[in-house]
């Protein structure tokens, strides 16, 4: 199976070593291209057998599988630069949450399905969100379910949840990345330790609590009722959480979900209008 990506920025630059370290493609089999040729060159100067093409429609026509790894207003420009060269034995996926499905399979005559990596996917972890078209044929479904699951858990979404989904598994990484680093700031702040250590132990911490929710070990409240005995220094702690975290997440939600909001009727301008 040939594989072609169009777009090698951050996401797809991940997509690509992700599926490539995991065993899921090879690089003679993978055909990429991006606007910026010099972000290409740099994933073939990685796998020397990765092939970069000219152009979009050159990945289309020698791809059977055709990612596309570009930013939600540049999608529909691509779907019709490649559309000509596809045919029903291929499949095209979008990996931008703004675009649904329905939209991809307007502008296509082919499989198609939309799948939302994480960067926790390069670490071949985490979850990748798929959502397949209504038209989308069994046999490329158990292949894509098959290449997600050598890098990440492949989760099959409904539309209705893509934002949050997305939030979770794809926005969760900086979301907490944030919190983590404010937490080693705050130490360095407040007490003697310096920054070197407190990250050294902040990051290390982070991967072993995620283990123990990985192993099963223990649920999240189950896990803070063990570290937080009654009476306890972790108990005064959790009281300042408690009382100034207030509905930061709740606000965080409404944020992303009202920019979700702005980028749906950008895109639907452009699905509608043509």
């Amino acid at each position: 199976m040939n594989i072609g990506f169009i777009g090698t920025g951050n996401m797809g630059r991940i997509l690509v070593e992700a599926l490539i370290d995991g065993k899921a493609i090879s690089p003679s089999s993978t055909l990429i291209t991006n606007r910026t040729k010099s972000k290409a060159m740099l994933l073939k100067d990685k796998y020397k057998k990765l092939r970069v093409g000219n152009n979009a429609a050159e990945v289309a026509v020698e791809s059977d599988l055709v990612f596309i790894c570009v930013k939600p207003l540049d999608v529909y420009k691509i779907l019709e630069e490649i559309n000509p060269y596809l045919n029903e034995d291929k499949c095209v996926i979008s990996i931008t949450s703004p675009i649904s499905t329905i939209q991809i399979e307007q502008k296509v005559t082919c499989s198609t399905a939309r799948v939302i990596p994480s960067i926790t996917n390069r670490a071949l972890s985490g979850v990748s969100l798929i959502t397949y078209g209504d038209h989308c044929n069994n046999v490329w479904k158990r292949k894509v379910e098959n290449l997600f699951s050598k890098i990440s858990v492949p989760v099959f979404i409904d539309e209705k949840i893509t934002r949050v989904a997305s939030d979770i598994v794809s926005c969760g990484p900086a979301f907490f990345s944030y919190l983590l680093q404010r937490f080693v700031v705050a130490a360095v702040k407040e007490t003697e330790i310096d920054e070197e250590t407190a990250t050294i132990l902040a990051s290390e911490m982070i991967v072993g609590l995620g283990e123990l929710i990985k192993q099963g070990h223990y649920t999240l409240p189950s896990l803070q009722e063990k570290v937080c005995v009654k009476g306890g220094i972790t108990g005064e702690g959790i009281k300042v959480l408690e009382k100034e975290i207030g509905e930061v997440f709740e606000h965080v939600f409404q944020a992303t979900h009202a920019k979700f909001d702005e980028d749906l009727e950008k895109v639907g301008l452009q699905f509608f209008n043509h």
